[in-house]
């Protein structure tokens, strides 16, 4: 068990080695942790209470886009989550903050700009690089701040259920999964209906994978 404050969830080596160097100029005591996917952040985060803010890699193993941010955001309602990435457009930056990032630094950034992030964040702002213009489109801002509200209302156990859903698993599967009862898997797939706000699972299915990011396109279209 560690105080640290900060973790960093990269499958990057080289960008945790930049990262922490900028967070030991920014926070005093810090004590960083590292994870290189998102199962060992999520066991990171269970074992260190003390922890305040994670910085997420985008594409890490275990990480499709946003799901791990709003999965966070499910579990862990208390921690900052700063999103990291070299796909730095200005849409997948502003999505992020809509989806309740504290920040989104690209991984071009340097030193001073990093510095800069953190400080904001922990002065409670909220941080995107100065050419990205935030809430540039209203409408889809307010559909994507709706849909992460909702997804903080599931129970942890429902966003579980809801991810296999999302995946296609019919509730028979996903009770053996996960060790219930199927008649309690209905139960939180009701649930799950009613807090999202939608008629069936496979509208259910397509909320969620709004939170994935869409595969480049082929760069000879």
């Amino acid at each position: 068990m560690s105080n640290a404050k900060v973790i960093i969830a990269d499958d990057h080596p080289l960008f945790r080695t930049a990262l922490k160097q900028a967070i030991v100029e920014c926070i005093e005591d810090a004590g960083t942790l590292e994870a290189d996917n998102f199962s060992e952040l999520l066991a990171a985060i269970e074992q260190n209470p003390s922890l305040e803010i994670v910085f997420l890699d985008l594409h890490m193993p275990g990480n499709n886009g946003f799901t791990g941010l709003t999965q966070l955001q499910n579990h862990y309602p208390d921690l900052i989550v700063i999103m990291v990435s070299s796909d730095d457009n200005d849409e997948t930056m502003q999505k992020a903050i809509n989806f309740g990032a504290a920040a989104f630094i690209p991984k071009s950034a340097d030193l001073s700009m990093i510095a800069t992030a953190v400080d904001t964040v922990l002065g409670g702002g909220v941080w995107l690089p100065e050419h990205v213009e935030i809430n540039a489109d209203q409408q889809t801002m307010v559909s994507h701040q709706k849909l992460a509200k909702q997804l903080a209302q599931l129970t942890p156990q429902q966003y579980i259920v809801l991810t296999q859903i999302a995946d296609g698993q019919l509730n028979k599967q996903i009770a053996y999964d996960l060790n219930i009862k199927e008649t309690t898997v209905k139960k939180h797939v009701s649930a799950i209906l009613m807090k999202l706000e939608v008629n069936n699972r496979t509208l259910a299915g397509l909320a969620y994978q709004q939170l994935m990011l869409a595969p480049p396109e082929n760069v000879n279209d």
